[in-house]
């Protein structure tokens, strides 16, 4: 399954043209997958930022609280020097 993960990797980050990119992931993920991943990103950064609650960031962004909850799980979960590249890249 890894392998098959890489290859998914490979071809995102070898693409520069966002229209490719859309196309790319218009074939793989629904508009529900795209939609989850969106909210997903908006609840971790969000979350690094600390600069409003669980119950804000669900009003703001119309996310259920069990969502932000595993995110915040997560992160608090996760490395020191993991969370540090997280932020890095997404903030």
């Amino acid at each position: 399954m890894r392998a098959n993960w890489d290859l998914v990797l490979e071809k995102v980050v070898n693409h520069q043209d966002t229209d490719a990119l859309m196309d790319l992931f218009d074939l793989l993920l629904t508009e529900e997958e795209r939609s989850a991943i969106a909210g997903r990103l908006k609840v971790f950064q969000a979350l690094l930022l600390g600069e409003m609650s669980q119950r804000q960031i669900a009003a703001e962004f119309e996310i259920s609280i069990a969502t932000i909850t595993r995110c915040s799980n997560y992160l608090k979960h996760m490395p020191v020097e993991q969370r540090e590249r997280i932020k890095a890249l997404i903030l």
